[in-house]
């Protein structure tokens, strides 16, 4: 990880959060992940867009992947979901998520943050993709950076 990514979380709070994606995915088919890095070097959303693909969420069998993307160094935060998870959530969804994890940032607890937002998106997972047996994990549960 680049130095100012890795001022942003210790290793511990890395490994809460974490924690807090498998928590949040016991339950649901969908698919959380985070991914941390300095700069977005294209408009953050587009950035988003491409560590989507990169990262293979579109590839999920219900098309529920949850995307929490950070510029660390532009206090940037970009929230995506996947067409079927887009599909169902209510209307300003994902905008109450990003401003519940923007309220913590803001008083400098950046790992209550990303967790209160896994959180909250597993919520909405398990109640449209409820866990059915056989689910299996399809995307790793690490935080990811460039």
């Amino acid at each position: 990880m680049n130095s100012k990514v890795e001022e942003f979380l210790t290793a511990k709070e890395e490994a809460e959060v974490i924690a807090a994606i498998c928590t949040a995915e016991k339950n649901t088919s969908g698919e959380i992940r985070v991914h941390l890095e300095p700069h977005a070097t294209i408009d953050a959303f587009d950035r988003a867009a491409e560590v989507f693909d990169l990262l293979s969420m579109h590839e999920t069998k219900n098309r529920n992947g949850v995307l929490i993307y950070v510029a660390v160094e532009d206090r940037t935060l970009v929230i995506l979901g996947d067409t079927g998870i887009n599909d169902v959530v209510p209307t300003h969804f994902w905008e109450s998520t990003k401003d519940a994890i923007i309220e913590q940032f803001k008083k400098g607890f950046i790992k209550q943050g990303l967790v209160n937002g896994i959180l909250m998106a597993g919520e909405q997972l398990k109640m449209h993709f409820p866990f059915e047996k056989g689910d299996t994990n399809e995307l790793s549960n690490e935080i990811s950076t460039h």
